[in-house]
């Protein structure tokens, strides 16, 4: 009897999801209550607003449970120094997590580290039922087991909803100078597998030592995403996603990276590649993609605004992309001939900058190195894909593109050539996900200005 008892004793420790832990030592900042997430959550729950949380170790959402996360909320996540160990939250295939923030009282996900630094912890991951082509595929850098699976066929699934939610030093489970030809190890908001009936608007990730914005399959679409100072890619797409996007902010402060090459925007469709479908296509219109200012003395680790490799295609309108060291926007061997022959990729209507005028169009020749593209040039700037090459970033006449003491104003000022050439014509961008501006880039009213929400310091 004695050893029954003993049993469901230590069963119980191994299903609480939600407790007083008194080895944590530290108080949240505001001297709330401090409770423990850990373990499995099994069942629905949601956070007390006027407590924070200690997010310990991997933390999985399952058997179809929901987790909601009230405005204000705060949850402070163990920052463990071996990779394997990392802080996770992990939302199984069927279960959801609510985000339900506001502006002035955003969710918060940051280390619970004294002194912070990326690659604290690791990432919030969502994972769902919608396609990946890679079929049913599990999560890169977390252990192989049923909790680690996304993919299906499911394009509409349903994996919550998150809104204001801001995520800082993510990015832990990544290894330096990881292997660029692999799909990357979960890093910053993960979305694999997800579908459309998943909302997802207002979210910023800092400070990453990754990427910060991975979508991995799936046909999620999501508005108003600010990546600031990451690691590696901002906008990372990968294995088969179908989505559109809107209002995206790429920002890099620094010229730092621990990656190989970190691109503001990298699509990907697979490492061999093969022909497998879905192919990686995300349709994005109205980003702003800004690189460290300056132009560099010698090559950094810092690449390609935009990078389109590995057999994936895109469509990408009214956007911006400055301040790049290695180009604008960059082809490789694959995707340089879907690019030129329009099948079923676009890069159209954006105004495009690079570091040095004549590398604002490249291709990537594999072991040759990475080139300037006249062809690619002469075609992206004609009469049908409209794109405008601007000389110097001073010259897209944005309100102030950096700011020592904080936030930039990355809207258009009166005489940008921004404020106007926006094109939605076609059947990708008339969709009714799509609000029709006039504008190109990322803002008109300032959205992302400095707030509780979208903090820059």
């Amino acid at each position: 009897m004695k050893k029954i008892i003993l049993l469901l004793l230590a069963g119980i420790g191994v299903f609480a999801s939600c407790k007083k832990d008194n080895s944590v030592k530290m108080k949240s900042p505001d001297n709330r209550k401090m409770d423990t997430l850990q373990g499995s959550i099994t069942k629905d729950m949601t956070l007390d607003p006027s407590k924070s949380y200690f997010l310990k170790g991997q933390v999985y959402v399952k058997n179809n449970a929901t987790l909601t996360i009230p405005a204000g909320v705060t949850v402070y996540a163990q920052a463990n120094a071996e990779r394997s160990a990392k802080s996770v939250l992990v939302i199984t295939r069927n279960s959801k997590l609510n985000i339900n923030g506001t502006a002035d009282s955003p969710v918060i996900f940051t280390s619970a580290a004294t002194s912070k630094a990326p690659g604290d912890w690791g990432a919030i991951i969502l994972l769902g039922n919608a396609p990946a082509n890679v079929g049913v595929g599990h999560v890169a850098g977390l252990p192989i087991t049923t909790d680690t699976q996304y993919g299906g066929s499911a394009a509409t699934d349903n994996s919550g909803s998150i809104t204001y939610l801001r995520l800082e030093y993510t990015g832990g489970i990544n290894p330096p100078a990881e292997d660029e030809w692999a799909v990357d190890k979960a890093s910053g908001l993960v979305l694999a597998g997800v579908g459309t009936g998943t909302r997802i608007d207002n979210v910023m990730v800092k400070n990453s030592n990754d990427d910060s914005f991975q979508f991995v399959g799936g046909t999620v679409n999501a508005t108003h995403l600010i990546s600031l100072n990451c690691g590696d890619d901002d906008f990372d797409f990968d294995l088969g996603y179908e989505g559109k996007l809107q209002f995206l902010v790429g920002y890099r402060a620094h010229a730092s990276s621990q990656t190989l090459r970190a691109n503001g925007f990298e699509s990907y469709n697979d490492s061999v590649p093969t022909s497998n479908t879905p192919y990686t296509r995300p349709v994005v219109s109205n980003m702003t993609i800004i690189g460290p200012q300056g132009i560099d003395a010698t090559k950094t680790n810092i690449n390609q605004g935009v990078y389109m490799r590995k057999g994936t295609r895109l469509a990408i309108r009214n956007s911006i992309v400055a301040e790049y060291s290695e180009g604008a926007f960059m082809v490789c061997p694959r995707t340089r001939p879907l690019i030129l022959n329009d099948d079923n990729a676009e890069f159209r209507s954006n105004l495009v900058e690079a570091d040095t005028l004549a590398r604002t169009f490249c291709w990537d020749q594999d072991v040759k190195g990475v080139f300037p593209d006249p062809v690619l040039t002469t075609f992206e700037t004609n009469s049908v894909n409209k794109n405008v090459v601007i000389a110097t970033s001073a010259d897209m006449k944005l309100m102030m593109m950096y700011n020592s003491m904080g936030a930039p104003d990355l809207r258009p000022a009166s005489d940008s050539p921004a404020l106007t050439g926006a094109d939605f014509t076609g059947t990708d961008f008339s969709d009714a996900f799509f609000t029709q501006v006039s504008y190109r880039g990322a803002l008109s009213d300032n959205w992302a200005a400095q707030s509780n929400w979208a903090d820059w310091r």
